[in-house]
């Protein structure tokens, strides 16, 4: 634990870390508010589904350019005009609950421009790191970074959900806007990046660049595939909660919000773990653990109909998203060279944009036979997956 906060002391990661924890506190209350509002709109599983997936198609699309551009030009502007871009459509969306002119139509089509921005902005934030520490605090700071979201997710969406109780729907996102606007301060204060090396390739070169490495590199292609699939399973859980609080537990958004709390909280004790191993430690094996762990968290969850128990899995689920959000990509960008490491990110950033392979199934199964069973499901394939993807030189990383 001495050596657990060791990259805070950096003052320019300080101020990164948190910038990160507003913006990412305000988008968690987005994911609450946006969920809830949206089955308040249609009382459909998949409507909340397809607004809660809305942002992949663009990961998809723009996450490898967006790579391209992190490797090109300063990654404190990319991240600073993508906050600009979300400050302004959750100001469009309270305007729009305000004016009772909001409809489910809204909510999807600010979910693709919120996508398109985190498209550009994932690869910088997580290639900005690298620029402001040392190397051998590589690991430490990205997990410190899984950390503070972590804490966001833990107290965020409870606050969110009492504000959404209490003041209805508007009053939340302007209080997301002023998350975002905290952010853009505090990324304000980073220092410009070092000048890159510019270069004359075109895009589609710089990309084949990106895929020749990771090709070559067969610790990489499977550390993608294994956040491809815990993203696929993991996260589409999260667009169900409100469905899930209302015909199981027979709750609303404040159970919803006691839910992502849990699984913050689990998600700050599993970083937290992981900012303390020394940065030489073989991490395979424990993205390996953590995402059983989100399997078999996922698969109970569709036996629960108690709130505490479903409280204390959400947690476990949290504990095993820290794979997700610390080792794997702290590895990807270990393994990397560093003129690469951008474009990598984007490629890691795409993972997002295949959410709807599992979320909109999850969301069809969902209306037809219940959350409970799509959660079966999910929980079930992504403990199969892994254990299929459990190769030796992860497991020996």
């Amino acid at each position: 634990m001495i050596n657990t906060f060791e990259s805070l002391k950096n003052k320019n990661f300080r101020f990164l870390v948190f910038g990160m924890i507003t913006m990412i506190g305000g988008m968690n209350i987005q994911m609450l508010a946006r969920a809830q509002l949206g089955w308040d709109l249609t009382s459909s599983s998949f409507a909340v589904t397809l607004i809660g997936v809305g942002f992949a198609p663009p990961m998809l699309l723009f996450s490898l350019y967006g790579g391209v551009i992190s490797d090109r030009f300063d990654n404190k502007n990319i991240i600073q005009l993508g906050q600009f871009g979300v400050i302004l459509i959750c100001l469009f969306i309270a305007i729009s609950i305000f004016t009772e002119t909001i409809t489910i139509y809204h909510l999807f089509f600010v979910s693709l421009l919120q996508g398109t921005f985190w498209a550009f902005m994932m690869p910088a934030r997580q290639s900005i790191i690298a620029e402001l520490v040392d190397e051998n605090q590589l690991n430490n700071a990205i997990s410190l970074n899984a950390a503070g979201m972590a804490l966001t997710t833990m107290i965020s969406p409870a606050i969110g959900g009492m504000i959404y109780h209490y003041f209805g729907a508007g009053v939340t996102y302007l209080l997301i806007a002023f998350f975002c606007i905290v952010d853009s301060i505090t990324t304000s204060m980073l220092p410009k990046g070092e000048l890159k090396k510019k270069s004359n390739s075109k895009v589609i070169t710089q990309i084949k660049e990106a895929l020749d490495i990771i090709y070559k590199n067969s610790l990489i292609k499977y550390l993608l595939a294994i956040a491809l699939i815990t993203t696929l399973l993991s996260m589409p859980t999260r667009a169900l909660l409100a469905p899930y609080s209302s015909e199981i537990l027979y709750g609303g958004a404040l159970e919803v919000g006691l839910m992502l709390a849990a699984i913050g909280a689990g998600a700050l004790i599993g970083t937290l773990t992981a900012a303390s191993l020394p940065q030489k430690t073989k991490k395979g094996k424990y993205i390996l653990i953590t995402s059983v762990i989100s399997g078999l968290s996922i698969l109970l969850l569709g036996f629960s109909s108690f709130l505490i128990f479903s409280l204390i899995l959400c947690f476990f689920l949290g504990i095993g998203d820290a794979g997700r959000r610390s080792l794997n990509p702290s590895m990807i960008i270990e393994k990397t060279p560093t003129e690469f490491r951008g474009r990598v990110m984007g490629f890691y950033s795409m993972s997002f944009g295949f959410i709807p392979l599992g979320a909109i199934p999850m969301g069809i199964i969902a209306d037809l036979y219940g959350v409970h069973f799509a959660f079966i499901i999910a929980g079930i394939t992504l403990v199969l997956l892994t254990i299929i993807f459990s190769r030796k030189d992860i497991r020996q990383s």
